[in-house]
């Protein structure tokens, strides 16, 4: 018999890497386009912090402390996408990617993929709440759904840097022509969500 922990994991794990949940995909891609595999370390720290803010939004509305409206929610993630994707483009164009200007990006990226993992959080939230059905206690189940989650984003993440490794070492394309590419088809990817 799977242990709860066991149990939640697993259905967070699923979640995120199920082709039909296509969405929060696009959106990890999205979010991984501007970086190299050696900067793996500042993708899963942008990653933690997008899972951050949807434990936020679906322990909120777990607990039915917040009730999201999801048509507007499944308006705003694509929304979230497209503004990644948009950002990835202009950043590609306006930076040398000096450490100094890369650095304060990065801090603007974190404060991002917060604010949108509290609106993807809240795409997740009705889903969340039937798997706990009547269970009292939502912080264990809300523990292991999440480390699921946040395992299938850093692998998502691991495919993305080892493709784009690829990219540029073997098939040699440019960083830009990279980001614009990936970002350019997430984007497509969005308008259609969007309408």
């Amino acid at each position: 018999m799977q242990s709860q922990f066991s149990t939640y994991f697993t259905l967070g794990l699923d979640h995120i890497t199920d082709p039909k949940g296509y969405d929060h995909i696009i959106f990890i891609i999205a979010l991984c386009a501007i970086y190299r595999l050696s900067e793996w370390r500042k993708v899963a720290v942008l990653v933690t912090a997008f899972t951050m803010g949807h434990s936020i939004t679906l322990a909120l509305a777990a607990l039915q402390i917040v009730t999201p409206q999801y048509n507007i929610v499944e308006k705003l993630i694509p929304m979230t996408i497209l503004a990644t994707a948009v950002y990835n483009v202009w950043k590609n164009k306006t930076s040398d990617r000096t450490e100094t200007t890369f650095s304060k990006s990065l801090n603007i990226n974190y404060l991002f993929a917060l604010f949108f993992g509290l609106i993807h959080g809240l795409g997740f939230s009705n889903y969340f709440r039937e798997l706990l059905g009547t269970e009292s206690d939502i912080l264990a189940p809300l523990f292991a759904f999440n480390i699921g989650i946040e395992a299938g984003q850093l692998s998502i993440v691991a495919v993305i840097l080892c493709v784009s490794f690829l990219a540029f070492n073997i098939l040699k394309i440019s960083q830009q022509s990279w980001t614009q590419f990936i970002s350019g088809a997430v984007f497509g990817i969005a308008i259609t969500l969007l309408l």
